[in-house]
């Protein structure tokens, strides 16, 4: 059956698919730290941002249609992920607490003049995103779990989908105005206290469902 067309009552349930898709995105990484290093250089900057997006796409869609079939078969799967979820969130705003507090990370660019042939560069955007088993726990299994809560989950999808495509392409295509910013430590402290704190309100929300 084709989804039912979108309507005004269901722009909740997108903009919550879309703002917990960016928060899970914007998790500092060696994917996101690539992309930037890519838009800084001005190199195979499109190719980059759409491997990216549409990697995330397909787990996610993966997630969201797997999962709403697994619970109705299995309906005790439900609570238990979303008490998964919980945990998850919570350990990961506070990593990201963590990472504000001690701090230490920058953005480094070395070699910006050096050309990268377009292969290897998809290649290597590629393993970042299909290697990292944190994806798989982002897009497949929390992001299918609390899609499960809401109606209709495909509009929780699509809000999730649609911020990984806006994240990456403002993340590849901005990152020149972003550079002298994250060239600094300071600024990847406010950024990881920002995610902590999202992630942290996140984990109580589901954990009150």
């Amino acid at each position: 059956m084709l989804p039912l067309p979108m309507t005004a009552d269901m722009l909740p349930t997108l903009m919550a698919g879309f703002g917990l898709g960016f928060s899970l995105i914007l998790a500092i990484g060696a994917q996101n730290a690539f992309v930037l290093r890519q838009g800084i250089r001005g190199q195979h900057v499109l190719p980059i941002v759409l491997t990216c997006a549409f990697s995330d796409a397909l787990l996610i869609t993966a997630g969201v249609a797997g999962f709403g079939t697994l619970t109705a078969a299995v309906p005790w799967f439900e609570t238990a992920m979303r008490l998964g979820g919980v945990l998850f969130l919570t350990w990961y705003g506070l990593r990201a607490l963590r990472a504000a507090w001690t701090g230490g990370a920058a953005l480094r660019t070395e070699g910006q003049g050096v050309q990268t042939a377009l292969l290897p560069a998809v290649l290597t955007c590629l393993a970042f995103t299909w290697l990292n088993p944190h994806v798989y726990l982002d897009t497949v299994v929390l992001l299918g779990a609390i899609s499960a809560q809401y109606t209709p989950a495909w509009i929780f999808g699509l809000g999730a989908v649609m911020a990984s495509f806006v994240f990456f392409f403002t993340l590849g295509y901005g990152a020149r105005l972003l550079a002298p910013v994250f060239a600094r430590p300071r600024a990847w402290q406010v950024l990881d206290a920002l995610i902590g704190v999202v992630m942290l309100a996140l984990a109580l929300k589901l954990a009150l469902m």
